[in-house]
């Protein structure tokens, strides 16, 4: 095992099932808190829900970095292909199962807690659209890169790095602030 490339089929096959063991856990906690029904179940999901957007937002402010060295990587080279297993990991091991729990828990939180009422929580989950919308754009220029197509610069990999911060700053206000009743 010490002398197995992390970028080995056998270690991504072994990456995917730690990952599906870890979110089949999380649903079957999630799934047992609604059985349980604990007198704070709101606070439960709420913490879920939190632990979902930072490993969402870690996801999403990582992958522009790969994308800048990834993009100074000659084609083919050993670098190219090891950038290429860390981006697909990257977004199938966490910021694809992290966005789809951000999004389920905050759903339930808005309907069970605020009736999807709220200027607040509208233009909140306008913004959330928006870095789901920059989460596509992300997991489509991963795949352009795999098939070694990127026609973007360093520089634009580092412009679009801080849509996803801008977005989060907003979002965070928004939450906390509630500016719009």
């Amino acid at each position: 095992m010490s002398g197995e490339k992390q970028t080995s089929a056998r270690s991504g096959n072994r990456a995917a099932l730690r990952a599906g063991i870890a979110l089949s856990v999380f649903a079957a906690f999630i799934a047992l808190l609604f059985y349980a029904d604990p007198g704070d179940l709101y606070l439960w999901i709420k913490a879920l829900h939190i632990i979902a957007v930072i490993s969402w937002m870690a996801a999403i402010f990582y992958l522009p970095r790969l994308f800048i060295y990834h993009t100074d990587a000659p084609a083919g080279s050993p670098q190219s292909e090891t950038f290429k297993v860390m981006e697909q990991r990257l977004i199938k091991v966490i910021m694809n199962p992290a966005m789809m729990i951000t999004w389920a828990l905050g759903l339930y939180l808005a309907w069970s807690v605020y009736g999807f009422s709220g200027g607040w929580l509208h233009a909140k989950m306008a913004l959330v659209v928006l870095l789901t919308i920059t989460h596509v754009y992300f997991t489509r220029s991963a795949k352009r890169f795999a098939r070694d197509e990127n026609i973007r610069p360093a520089r634009h990999w580092r412009l679009m790095n801080e849509v996803p911060t801008v977005l989060m700053i907003l979002i965070v206000i928004l939450v906390v602030v509630k500016p719009f009743g």
